[in-house]
């Protein structure tokens, strides 16, 4: 296995369902992706491709080889390492409404219970500017990084919100830009992959619990343990997000969703108004 053998990455962005788009790849039987998100080229890089390249061992005769990793689009330096390792790849950007995706996040990060209530702290431009949940939505500046470095037609830019309204087209988009010539279509994977509405343990018990986690983990999938888990979970209470709040995190993307727009040849400002794209 060799750097040039990997065909594809899925680059992001967070929240919005790449992880459903790999699982519904590695469904596919001439395609091989590892499961776990290896963020090689923006967290481990210090690792050297013989470990990158050791976790498509089990790839074997597939005709595609590829991974997911959602930190790279974010991440600084991120481009240019893929640009350097693999400029051949394939690349695909998978985006949603960053004022959805960024709402998503949060959840996700409060359901874990590593961030309060108070959602303005985190999502309102005049106080969460700079962190994690809000930059994540900056498609623009992350995207220009690619296309500063690779040609056009090896970078794919899948709307979140196409995929809900037809997948199996937007699937088809992947696999021509793939270039798969066989005649097995790219399926749909059939269930949501993280659903904010399954049941949890308060964010706040969790918190408190935190300290015991080593302790417990030899034991979460002791039927006794998942009893116990189940009765103490209950569908969590998120802080809604405020037509106010909604309105002040448009005006924040607003110049970088009109950018976004005019470098993939689309009219994005329907996110702004009432949340889709024509």
């Amino acid at each position: 296995m060799k750097l040039n053998d990997i065909d594809f990455l899925i680059i992001g962005a967070t929240k919005s369902a790449t992880t459903w788009l790999q699982q519904s790849a590695q469904q596919h039987p001439r395609i091989y992706m590892p499961g776990p998100e290896l963020h090689y080229f923006s967290r481990y890089y210090d690792r050297g491709d013989e470990w990158y390249l050791s976790n498509f061992e089990e790839q074997k005769d597939r005709r595609l080889v590829g991974e997911k990793s959602n930190s790279y689009m974010d991440t600084k330096g991120a481009a240019e390492r893929i640009c350097q390792k693999l400029p051949d790849a394939m690349l695909i950007a998978q985006l949603r409404n960053p004022i959805e995706r960024a709402y998503s996040d949060y959840c996700m990060l409060y359901r874990r219970g590593e961030v309060g209530r108070d959602i303005a702290q985190y999502l309102d431009p005049r106080m969460g500017a700079g962190g994690r949940f809000l930059n994540g939505g900056l498609y623009f500046q992350q995207l220009r990084a690619y296309f500063d470095r690779f040609p056009a037609e090896q970078i794919l830019v899948v709307l979140y919100e196409d995929m809900r309204i037809d997948a199996c087209a937007q699937l088809d988009r992947v696999r021509k830009h793939l270039k798969m010539t066989d005649d097995l279509p790219l399926r749909p994977l059939e269930k949501k992959v993280k659903d904010k509405a399954e049941p949890m343990i308060n964010p706040t018990l969790r918190r408190l619990l935190r300290p015991l986690k080593p302790i417990v983990a030899p034991f979460r999938n002791n039927a006794g343990f998942k009893k116990i888990r189940s009765m103490a979970a209950a569908e969590v209470e998120y802080a809604p997000l405020t037509r106010e709040l909604r309105e002040r995190m448009s005006d924040f993307y607003a110049t970088e969703i009109e950018k976004l727009g005019a470098i993939v040849g689309r009219d994005l400002n329907g996110w702004l108004r009432n949340g889709s794209v024509q």
